[in-house]
């Protein structure tokens, strides 16, 4: 079978080149999958042939997760494929922010007459920088990047101490056990020469860095938002390095507030820009695509459950729907009434939305009846079958 990928924006080539030669690039409008990175697709009308959406890159606030999960599409993202590059980022600006280095920048730009060398060594007490080693570090959320970070700081000498309440098992096993942990975020950053974000956006981060968090920081401490435009209040923030409760605040997320501040320092969204970051979210969202179209699984999606089931019979289906009582025993009573036996199923949810794989050895002529009678169903949103390769 040959599947269509429609890409958004520009997809590097090592994850183009990824794709087998099932799967054909850019040759239709009504594709099985699209392939993006930040086009804003929450007003976009999806083919009926769109089965799933993969973001090569950690955010999918460019998605419209509720209205595809209901038109039964699977929506996934790449984290961790440019975690080393926001830390890299991270560390170099923690650097530059202690030893004062973009201040230092524009007064050289400004005094480049010939008595340069004398003024110099006179102003140059000025930009007096501390430095990193001995230090403590807060890192909030310790997922793919907080976890680098963190990781990087100890290595340069610093004390860290984490905070991150949504910490999963499996990630928690790539935490340093030098790494302090921290219950409130309060405790994490009262004593804070430095405090980096890492965390997701979402209704329970939003404005998570609020006038409390800030107040409880300690004073002359340095901030950094290299998570989502929104976790930090920038309100707040500057309000906190006018009255220099704050030394600076750094941020990859620029809005009119904040722009031509003094000690605020805004990078343009170039967290995870680097080409080692976009080849390897680009080679991630390839693989995922196929792994999704090929066999329904569904690891790193964002919005159904992560489901890896081996597929070893002739035919599989698939099926998002409803969260909801009696689902899976209205799709076996078709599947018998049709006389298909089920050779395996797996089942499980997130939240609202559960998924279905029944796989079965054999079909007879009513297979496609079979799709359509499941599709009939008030509850589901898209079955589907796929044929072992």
């Amino acid at each position: 079978m040959t599947y269509q990928v429609k890409t958004f924006n520009a997809i590097a080539k090592r994850g183009l080149d990824t794709f087998s030669s099932d799967f054909q690039i850019n040759q239709t409008n009504n594709a099985d999958a699209y392939l993006i990175r930040s086009v804003n697709l929450r007003d976009a009308q999806f083919p009926g042939s769109l089965k799933t959406i993969v973001r090569a890159g950690a955010g999918t606030n460019n998605v419209p997760i509720h209205r595809a999960t209901e038109a039964g599409i699977a929506v996934f993202n790449t984290p961790g494929s440019n975690a080393n590059a926001v830390k890299e980022l991270v560390i170099s600006l923690m650097i530059s922010a202690s030893r004062n280095i973009f201040a230092a920048n524009e007064y050289s730009n400004d005094h480049v007459g010939a008595d340069i060398s004398k003024r110099t060594e006179v102003d140059k007490t000025k930009f007096n920088g501390t430095e990193l080693m001995g230090k403590k570090l807060a890192v909030i959320g310790l997922g793919h990047v907080g976890s680098l970070v963190a990781e990087a700081a100890l290595e340069l000498g610093m004390n860290v101490i984490g905070y991150d309440p949504y910490l999963s098992t499996d990630a928690a096993w790539n935490i340093n056990n030098h790494v302090d942990r921290s219950k409130t975020i309060k405790q994490a950053v009262k004593d804070a020469d430095y405090v980096t974000v890492h965390v997701p956006k979402n209704n329970e981060t939003d404005k998570l860095i609020d006038r409390d968090v800030v107040t409880a920081m300690k004073n002359g401490s340095i901030l950094f938002n290299y998570s989502r435009l929104g976790i930090v209040d920038n309100e707040v923030a500057l309000e906190a390095v006018l009255d220099k409760k704050l030394k600076y605040y750094v941020t990859d997320f620029g809005e009119p507030i904040i722009a031509d501040q003094p000690n605020v320092i805004i990078t343009p969204h170039i967290g995870g820009s680097t080409l080692e970051a976009e080849s390897n979210g680009a080679t991630q969202a390839a693989t995922t695509i196929m792994r999704y179209l090929e066999t329904g699984d569904t690891i790193q999606s964002v919005n159904l459950p992560g489901m890896k089931v081996p597929f070893e019979a002739p035919y599989r289906f698939t099926i998002i729907h409803q969260n909801v009582p009696n689902m899976v025993g209205q799709i076996t009573t078709i599947l018998a009434r049709i006389g298909i036996n089920i050779a395996s199923m797996s089942n499980a949810a997130k939240k609202d939305t559960a998924y279905t794989i029944i796989d079965v050895d054999n079909l007879n002529d009513n297979s496609s009846e079979l799709l359509q009678q499941i599709d009939k169903i008030p509850e589901v949103y898209r079955a589907r079958l796929i044929k072992h390769k």
